[in-house]
């Protein structure tokens, strides 16, 4: 796994490095100290996952973030940070990172790198308890204006529910294959990029 370090502090960055590469599996591409950075070095080496501290000197980690996902709707970034603002949670969920650890939980940084990586994602227990206070909505959403089924809304919920393709194909009877193109079938509808944006999606209009 190639994982791309962007954080203002060298030390930090220097020592996260050491870390990740304890693992023989990982290859550090580069190290960014702040937003421009990051988004010169994905540019110039696309990484398997950008791991990325989100105040910083100068642009921010969420300010990069949007760029690189306009370029790259496929980009896999996961930010450390030592703070869990309610405003910096909701916004790395609606851009569309696929994780957001806080800097204490330094253990769990190499299994969240490696699920993201896998395509899943992360968030840390203590941001994890905060998603659905902090996208919950008064007004319920109405499926049927995005013709979506009810199948298709069982579906949205067991991925709300963080389960995997496998884990909602086994709930549900279903195979893993048939999961998979309900679920690209449901983004397409309501014009959503990834699984996270469909868990925002959920929890903001049930």
């Amino acid at each position: 796994m190639r994982v791309l370090v962007v954080d203002d502090d060298r030390l930090v960055a220097m020592s996260l490095k050491t870390i990740l590469e304890a693992d023989a599996q990982i290859h550090v591409t580069g190290i960014g100290v702040n937003g421009e950075e990051a988004i010169q070095l994905y540019r110039a080496d696309p990484p398997d996952v950008l791991l990325m501290d989100i105040r910083m000197t100068g642009m921010t980690g969420l300010d990069a973030a949007e760029y690189i996902l306009k370029e790259d709707k496929a980009a896999k970034i996961l930010f450390l940070t030592t703070f869990s603002d309610d405003e910096y949670i909701v916004r790395a969920l609606h851009l569309g990172a696929k994780g957001y650890l806080l800097k204490q939980d330094f253990e769990g940084i190499v299994p969240a790198l490696w699920a993201v990586c896998r395509g899943q994602s992360v968030f840390g227990g203590a941001i994890v308890d905060k998603i659905p206070v902090l996208l919950q909505d008064k007004g319920e959403v109405d499926y049927g204006q995005y013709d979506i089924s009810a199948r298709e809304e069982e579906i949205i919920e067991l991925v709300a529910e963080g389960l995997s393709n496998r884990e909602i194909a086994e709930q549900l009877y279903l195979s893993e294959g048939t999961v998979r193109n309900y679920i690209s079938t449901i983004l397409e509808k309501l014009s959503l990029r990834d699984r996270t944006q469909l868990a925002v999606f959920y929890y903001k209009n049930r």
